[in-house]
């Protein structure tokens, strides 16, 4: 289940077909694009910037996409994030998942998009007519992720 974390843009439709390729018991393809926007929080937004742990990150969204696939019976999972300046209406991240059915590939896709929001380690920086801001996390993505159950890693209770 190939993770990557990038600089440079990618093609949906390249991605899509490759994880598609030589799979005849695909019956469904469900995909996320998350975009940078042009206004949050009430501000116009410029560009952001996302910054991240190498290797940390990697693992830490393979490891969200092993829990998805041991979840559902999808046949494959793609993730690729962006990182870097990023203006508005740019791509940042592509989740798109594969499998027989379309239930599973959209909880499959929902279940790592929430995790990504959430816990992957990605840390945003918004240019904005006000200054440079960090970006918090909100808590419609903690209760988002709420729904999963997810173990909590330091303590092994449910989140």
């Amino acid at each position: 289940m190939p993770v990557r974390v990038q600089t440079e843009d990618f093609d949906v439709s390249q991605e899509v077909a490759a994880l598609r390729a030589n799979s005849p018991q695909v019956g469904a393809v469900v995909t996320f694009i998350g975009t940078v926007r042009d206004m949050n929080d009430g501000s116009s937004v410029a560009e952001m910037e996302l910054e991240h742990y190498p290797g940390m990150t990697e693992k830490a969204l393979q490891n969200i996409v092993e829990q998805a696939k041991a979840r559902w019976p999808i046949f494959d999972a793609l993730v690729i994030h962006r990182i870097g300046p990023l203006l508005p209406l740019e791509q940042i991240v592509l989740v798109a998942v594969t499998s027989a059915h379309r239930g599973e590939a959209f909880s499959a896709c929902e279940f790592i998009i929430d995790y990504l929001k959430t816990d992957a380690p990605f840390w945003k920086k918004e240019q904005t007519p006000q200054g440079a801001r960090w970006v918090d996390a909100r808590t419609t993505d903690d209760t988002a992720l709420a729904k999963w159950k997810l173990p909590d890693t330091a303590t092994g209770a449910g989140k």
